[in-house]
């Protein structure tokens, strides 16, 4: 509805209210009334902000308190209700808004200004746009050669630890996790006299990206910090995947990874801690994977 149409209707249901069709006096009150709803700064509340744990949609059940406590207990939609053979708008609307977050969180980026304020070596995969990382997974796992000659460059060779942030599927999990993870392992690293150096930030990266950054560095054991594919339980899971002396082609079983990183799972500072403790026990056993023995 385009303004014009917001003022023929007020002006209609103004006369209808006032019984008259003094020109002048409606024409003021329906002006003044679009422009506090043309210019109004309000929006429909933020359905996402409702914690489905403590949302009950079941009337008159049996045993509300059971009922939560179960809830309390998992992210699964329990206690939704039904409106005849149907869900209730409500949850019909939350579940697209979830779907919505997670399409939203896959196909955007990180933001620049947030590479740049936490001082992050920026480098990209072979990858040319969003579509062709989806398409192409061989892509984000490997860099052009002027690429890798910028790592070695920046992040220099024969560290102990290379730390790295891939955006992965989900941008949104870089942004809610990173600032707050970061910090946990390089505290953690100190307390082993271990030191992260220069941390790269890789676009469009996919999880054996780290495998050529290990060879191009030689460090002993490669961190990817990387958004996870995004449900509909939340849109902002990141995972660790660390690995001792990573080789490109090198079998899967040979990473460790810390996964469901998010504040509704392993909060970002605890996985932090984690991380800090697993690259020290990697680095005295010289092994990753399922050849480390905890």
């Amino acid at each position: 509805m385009n303004e014009n149409q917001l003022k023929e209707m007020v002006e209609k249901l103004l006369t209808e209210m006032v019984g008259e069709t003094n020109k002048e006096t409606i024409e003021k009150a329906t002006k003044q009334c679009a422009e506090s709803l043309v210019n109004s700064d309000e929006c429909l509340p933020d359905i996402t902000e409702i914690d489905l744990k403590k949302q009950l949609l079941v009337e008159n059940p049996k045993d509300e308190e059971g009922y939560l406590k179960m809830k309390a207990k998992t992210p699964a939609r329990l206690g939704v209700g039904r409106a005849g053979a149907r869900y209730k708008t409500i949850t019909a609307l939350r579940v697209r808004a979830d779907h919505a977050a997670a399409q939203d969180s896959v196909f955007s980026y990180v933001s620049e200004d947030f590479v740049k304020k936490n001082n992050l070596i920026s480098v990209e995969t072979l990858c040319k746009d969003k579509d062709e990382y989806i398409t192409r997974p061989d892509l984000g796992r490997k860099f052009s050669e002027e690429t890798l000659k910028t790592i070695k460059e920046k992040c220099g060779t024969g560290k102990k630890v290379q730390v790295m942030v891939g955006d992965g599927l989900s941008s949104a999990a870089i942004e809610a996790n990173l600032e707050d993870i970061l910090p946990a392992i390089k505290q953690g690293l100190k307390v082993y006299g271990l030191e992260m150096g220069e941390i790269l930030f890789v676009k469009h990266c996919r999880v054996p990206a780290m495998d050529p950054v290990g060879e191009v560095t030689g460090a002993d054991v490669v961190c990817l910090l990387v958004g996870e594919r995004p449900g509909l339980v939340t849109a902002e899971s990141m995972s660790a995947y660390i690995a001792y002396k990573p080789t490109v082609n090198m079998p899967e079983a040979r990473r460790t990874v810390i996964s469901n990183i998010h504040s509704g799972g392993t909060t970002a500072v605890e996985a932090g801690a984690h991380v800090a403790e697993l690259i020290k026990t990697m680095i005295d056993k010289k092994a990753s994977g399922i050849d480390l023995k905890l």
